[in-house]
């Protein structure tokens, strides 16, 4: 279902936001004083205001409680991403998300109505140690509590062998959530059935009989410590 979504700030973060929310069938609205980085963004979003959010009269006009979040994407300026999430939540704003660089104004934007915070340095930054720390690992996404879904190759001592074979959430506290064939050419069983069918770009239909072969990679829910077991 299509969201109605502001975005504060039109800069890297912003724009990007701004880009990937149209891409999934989203409106947007972005704001930013800048003209020159709001006609920048214009393909991407269904209408713009020039002007300065930490101005309550003016944010009062964009009719905040219409929209179903807001991102406070302002980065340069922690004093001003402050002051427009406290001047949301107070014009009724369903749901804020704000940015920032340090647990300490996390604490601050939390205190102040935003009912997330997001750590895109923080968050890019992790995912390039760990995405490059490794030839086996090819994505990374960051759950709770230390868990996260890796994208690895499958270990060449594992092919063609069957997951109930290789009993990995017992010897390696792993989950395997999907295969991804990384050739697109070779045909393989799809278990005990013995159907051939080809390798997909993804294959999310995984049980105890499904066989891993090299030239995959497998979507595996795990913590780092297990991870390193297997790579």
């Amino acid at each position: 279902m299509s969201k109605s979504v502001l975005i504060i700030g039109a800069g890297r973060y912003g724009c990007y936001s701004a880009m990937k929310l149209h891409e999934l069938g989203h409106d947007v609205m972005i704001v930013d004083q800048d003209e020159e980085k709001i006609n920048k963004v214009m393909p991407y979003v269904s209408d713009a205001r020039i002007g300065d959010s930490v101005e309550k009269s003016f944010l009062s006009t964009l009719g905040i409680p219409s929209f179903d979040f807001c991102i406070v994407a302002i980065g340069d300026d922690f004093l001003s991403s402050l002051q427009t999430t406290f001047t949301l939540d107070e014009l009724g704003a369903k749901k804020i998300i704000a940015r920032a660089t340090s647990h300490q104004q996390e604490k601050f934007l939390l205190r102040n109505g935003a009912s997330y915070v997001v750590f895109p340095e923080r968050e890019l930054g992790f995912w390039t140690a760990i995405r490059f720390s490794s030839d086996s690992i090819s994505n990374y996404v960051d759950l709770s509590d230390g868990y996260g879904v890796y994208e690895i190759k499958v270990p060449a001592r594992w092919s063609g062998l069957r997951i109930d074979e290789l009993d990995v959430r017992r010897k390696f506290h792993v989950n395997i959530l999907g295969v991804r064939d990384c050739s697109g050419s070779k045909e393989i069983s799809a278990g005990s059935s013995g159907r051939k069918k080809p390798l997909s770009a993804i294959n999310m239909d995984i049980r105890n009989d499904t066989v891993l072969h090299s030239g995959q990679t497998m979507m595996v829910l795990t913590k780092p410590e297990y991870l390193h077991r297997i790579i």
